[in-house]
């Protein structure tokens, strides 16, 4: 039985490329569990199979690949099965009934958690959107069903959209990603300044991991300190301990006027410009707003991490073809109007997608964990964990994860797949 995939392992039968799904995240509801056994095209991946990456470590080739992912997040983990299956999508919006798109996927099908898993994470699966082989991405775009790209767009209400194949607008604003050893493997991209208001600060450049399976953000301590002092001194906020948040600064707003919060903007290489939306965490009370945080958090690593808090309101292209992430602004209501991706031709079979099974030749393609691994950051507290656990993104990537259970419907064949999410938490 499928434990930790439950519902994701149906999203991952049922999507496809320029595609719709829209989907609902409800907390008080019962869970689907994904069972292998009840579905008629899935297939244990073998340890002869080319993406089972433990498969040196079987005991016989034969034997059902396992896989385990320990995660940055303390004690988290996950450990199962990989199984092969076929997402299927029916046409719709008036489409010919018979039209669908198919294509094989590799799911990691979860038998034992723990940690966060155990906490209430990911009640309804994962969906890794890394650059590995068996990220969702990578097998549409090999089964020639969309271009190698994808883009996320959150907006203010902590709804969101995912397009696969998406490219971007060509008005959209870029920077390059960044090797990590000489190799691709995640999304990493490299901070030239950092600025508060109108006054770009010395020394803050960095790289940094675009992670949206992080809900907040984390800069090296060095960066940290100087944007927060510098955010500290122009806030017209008094400074305020609030208890059980994770953040430094944090302010108690006057009574008298409404509290100025200054700007946040990341510069990047060629001076592309990318000003954070809202850079602070606001928190409520029964007579409105009680408190807010620069929602910003610092790590003793030398490597950041972009969460989901710094991307809200904006239209983020993950475009894995060109190696490079674009941003425009977006309201996340009008992307349907950009319609550029085509799907594969009617009546055209995708490219077959390397799930068959196969032996491992020697220097082949190399496999990568059913999930990926969050960025390694500063050990957080109880607090911390609780709050962001309870605020997780519900969608990502390298590293990226998808919290998901949804309703599928097929699109006109010129759309970019799309997956809606609403999170009930906010």
């Amino acid at each position: 039985m499928c434990t930790v995939c439950s519902s994701v392992c149906q999203l991952l039968q049922q999507s496809g490329a320029p595609l719709y799904l829209g989907q609902s995240i409800v907390q008080d509801r019962d869970l689907n569990e994904y069972n292998p056994s009840g579905s008629s095209s899935s297939k244990h991946i073998t340890c002869s199979h080319r993406l089972c990456e433990s498969g040196p470590s079987c005991k016989s080739p034969g034997e059902s690949c396992p896989y385990t992912v320990n995660y940055y997040t303390v004690n988290t983990s996950t450990s199962g099965l990989l199984v092969e299956d076929i997402l299927h999508l029916a046409s719709g919006s008036g489409q010919a009934s018979n039209s669908s798109v198919s294509a094989p996927v590799v799911i990691g099908c979860g038998m034992k958690q723990s940690g966060g898993y155990l906490d209430g994470d990911a009640p309804d699966g994962l969906m890794g959107l890394g650059l590995g082989e068996i990220s969702v991405p990578s097998f549409l775009a090999k089964g020639g069903l969309v271009p190698n790209s994808f883009s996320l767009c959150f907006d203010e209400d902590d709804s969101g959209t995912i397009f696969f194949g998406d490219q971007g607008p060509a008005n959209q604003k870029y920077t390059a990603f960044l090797p990590s050893n000489g190799k691709y493997e995640t999304y990493i991209v490299g901070v030239e300044a950092c600025c508060i208001g109108n006054s770009c600060l010395n020394q803050t450049s960095f790289s940094a991991v675009v992670d949206s399976g992080t809900s907040f953000t984390f800069l090296p301590n060095g960066v940290f300190e100087t944007i927060a002092q510098e955010f500290d001194r122009r806030v017209n906020a008094t400074r305020s301990s609030i208890k059980e948040v994770p953040w430094k600064y944090c302010y108690k707003p006057s009574t008298k006027e409404k509290p100025k919060v200054p700007s946040l903007t990341l510069v990047f290489p060629l001076n592309k410009s990318f000003v954070v939306f809202d850079p602070v965490f606001k928190i409520y009370g029964m007579e409105g707003l009680v408190g807010f945080c620069l929602a910003i958090e610092g790590t003793d690593i030398d490597i950041g991490t972009i969460g989901q808090n710094f991307m809200m309101g904006y239209r983020i292209v993950f475009d894995r073809e060109n190696l490079k992430l674009g941003w425009s602004r977006s309201n996340c209501q009008d992307i349907d109007d950009d319609r550029s991706m085509p799907l594969t031709p009617n009546g055209r079979s995708p490219n077959p997608l390397p799930t068959t099974e196969q032996q491992s030749a020697p220097g082949g393609g190399h496999a990568v964990a059913p999930a990926v691994a969050g960025r390694a950051v500063s050990k957080p507290s109880a607090a911390s964990e609780k709050l962001i656990s309870s605020r997780l993104s519900l969608i990502s990537l390298m590293l990226l994860l998808l919290l998901l259970h949804f309703l599928a419907t097929f699109l006109h064949m010129n759309e970019p797949f799309s997956l809606i999410h609403q999170n009930s938490l906010r």
